[in-house]
């Protein structure tokens, strides 16, 4: 059974975040996309358009010295705009370690992401592990 397109779109993207291949990133997401981290924390909120969302990504690997690492578990599609896709973070920063399984819903429209929703299982670690 082929892949379905959204379905190849997410994992390109996953992969791509993987590779630290901005380009790429930048060119699977809409301009006026907006990416939204849940939390409380300094990196919490939402990042419109698709300069902020890739200093976003380019933020995730400095304040983790590089040690950010997605396994992407699956990938989910509705086949009307939208995809889920699974992932195990796992990452260090400042002493601590987060390892923690989360997704982001994507909205598609056409062959570009539009919007991002992010959301993990333990709200309070990520908000631990990302705090100053």
């Amino acid at each position: 059974m082929a892949e379905h397109p959204h379905a190849a779109l997410v994992r390109k993207g996953y992969e791509a975040f993987t590779r630290g291949d901005l380009d790429t990133l930048r060119g699977l997401i809409a301009k006026d996309a907006t990416h939204h981290v849940p939390g409380s924390h300094p990196l919490s909120g939402d990042y419109k358009g698709q300069d902020a969302i890739i200093d976003m990504y380019q933020r995730l690997a400095v304040e983790t010295d590089g040690s950010m690492r997605l396994e992407r578990l699956t990938i989910a599609v509705d086949g009307r705009g939208h995809a889920v896709g699974m992932c195990r973070v796992r990452a260090e920063r400042k002493g601590r370690r987060l390892d923690d399984t989360g997704c982001i819903v994507f909205r598609i429209v056409g062959d570009k992401v539009t919007d991002l929703d992010e959301c993990v299982e333990d709200i309070d670690k990520s908000n631990e592990f990302w705090a100053d």
